[in-house]
């Protein structure tokens, strides 16, 4: 996407006191050293895809923004869909061609060759008048919802799980890893995802390689916030500050419920 969208205590272990009390700490230590589930969780993925919303959509309801689709004036010609399809920056044209591959003839293949034409500007050429209309249209077919979820999770959500685990961090890491490429994709330029990743490693170290989690994410946010300034579309830097933020603060790496926090002035509840 590109676009403009706690702490978990660790139980101590139980000192044993006899012989007979055995069987006991082992099932307690089973229990406090079991992995944390990471993002891909279904449930967890279920709070990312809220947290995103809130953010680019002003709304939890994820799901009702298959429809989605403006030109939010940030020089990437028209957003759209679950996670901010742009135009101008190649991950829709990959979408539709996905989609026009599962079911040729639909009512967004005729748009190929302009999508083709415009990849890479804010240009509507080619586009406008019916393309907006014609992707809400699209939007109510399955097969289109499904091919959105599949490039969201191939494009942004899968490579920040997977960076994520590589790192050591838990289901918090793996989210702010995974809001960071939505809005600023993974290419390489110096505001990408990886550039922003290669800042932060300037400033601390991941649990993978040695270091704390909280400092690390802190690190990672700082870079991502200086990312974020960089461009003036991106400039409101608040589903950090009072969002990531407010996890990291509480310790919650695990993303456990509830939670709350705001975006843009907005607040926000999962319980």
């Amino acid at each position: 996407m590109n676009t403009p969208h706690i702490g978990t205590s660790r139980r101590a272990l139980l000192g044993l006191l006899g012989a007979s009390l055995v069987a006991v700490p082992l099932l307690t230590t089973q229990s406090a050293t079991a992995a944390p589930v990471g993002l891909d969780d279904p449930a967890k993925k279920e709070i990312a895809m809220k947290l995103v919303s809130s953010a680019e959509n002003s709304s939890l309801d994820w799901k009702a923004q298959y429809k989605y689709i403006e030109d939010i004036g940030d020089g990437r010609g028209y957003t759209a869909g679950i996670i901010g399809f742009c135009s101008g920056t190649h991950d829709m044209l990959d979408l539709v061609e996905l989609y026009t591959q599962r079911k040729p003839g639909n009512v967004l293949a005729k748009y190929l060759p302009a999508l083709r034409e415009v990849d890479g500007s804010d240009s509507h050429e080619g586009l406008d008048p019916g393309f907006p209309a014609d992707w809400r249209k699209a939007a109510q077919d399955t097969a289109f919802q499904q091919a959105q979820n599949d490039e969201r999770d191939r494009v942004y959500f899968n490579p920040a799980v997977k960076q994520g685990k590589t790192d050591g961090i838990g289901a918090l890491g793996q989210f702010t890893y995974y809001d960071a490429i939505v809005m600023h994709g993974d290419g390489g330029d110096s505001t990408s995802f990886s550039s922003i990743r290669k800042r932060a490693l300037a400033k601390a170290k991941p649990p993978a390689q040695g270091g704390d989690e909280v400092t690390w994410l802190n690190a990672f946010l700082d870079a991502r916030v200086w990312a974020m300034k960089q461009e003036e579309a991106h400039s409101d830097t608040s589903r950090v500050d009072t969002e990531q933020r407010v996890f990291v603060r509480n310790k919650n790496l695990n993303l456990n419920t509830p939670l709350d926090w705001k975006v843009y002035g907005d607040s926000y509840h999962i319980g």
